[in-house]
């Protein structure tokens, strides 16, 4: 199509996109606040999820009217997840033949997350797709403002030397999709943490990453 923006870049999302990661930063996050003497609940998290560990802890401290020393928190959380990423974390099935897809295609690929860089790196090596495989990756500490503001997303297209239009963002969650979009980016959503309805903000929803296709990522897809 003329008017069609040539897609360039494949930016992904990292938790509940590429690692079934969502269960154990929840599983982890309430532990903390269990230690802290405040029983919460899995769902409490859902409205923060994507919004990186910060929001997400510091959401449900106040929806409790909790007090919480949030740096301290964190860290404690961070400590709990990274003592189960060895025992239970995954990618999910598929990632790593699409990734390899994106590369055949000739496109730029970058993780863009809003968690912190402790948490990416070890996710990304436990998954077997380190850091150094990708041409960018962004972490909740180079912006100022997390997803659902646009400004990760960003960032990324410019380090990859690319447009946002030229970008299709991967995610999972309702605030990713947003910042997706008010990035000006085509975005595919897979409902691997939120219901698909959920998710109709996106240009394209499917429910498992091993669905996704590069005429999704890409649509008229031709040789570059």
């Amino acid at each position: 199509m003329p008017n069609s923006p040539t897609i360039r870049a494949i930016i992904f999302d990292m938790d509940g996109v590429l690692a079934d990661s969502e269960p154990l930063i929840n599983e982890a996050a309430i532990a903390m606040f269990a230690e802290r003497g405040l029983t919460v609940q899995p769902d409490d998290f859902l409205p923060f999820v994507g919004a990186g560990e910060e929001r997400y802890i510091g959401g449900v401290a106040e929806k409790y009217g909790f007090p919480l020393d949030l740096p301290a928190a964190k860290r404690r959380t961070y400590e709990i997840y990274l003592d189960l990423v060895p025992l239970k974390l995954q990618s999910f099935p598929g990632v790593h033949d699409l990734i390899r897809a994106c590369r055949e295609a000739g496109l730029r690929v970058a993780v863009a997350s809003s968690a912190d860089a402790i948490k990416v790196t070890a996710n990304l090596k436990q998954i077997a797709l380190p850091p150094e495989t990708w041409d960018v990756v962004l972490t909740g500490e180079t912006v100022q403002r997390n997803k659902p503001a646009p400004d990760i997303f960003l960032l990324a297209a410019q380090r990859l030397g690319v447009t946002p239009s030229e970008c299709t963002v991967v995610e999972d969650a309702i605030n990713g999709v947003r910042a997706a979009k008010a990035a000006g980016m085509r975005c595919v959503a897979v409902a691997q943490t939120f219901a698909a309805e959920r998710l109709r903000e996106a240009d394209l929803v499917r429910e498992r990453i091993a669905q996704v296709q590069i005429s999704d990522l890409v649509p008229n897809l031709v040789d570059n």
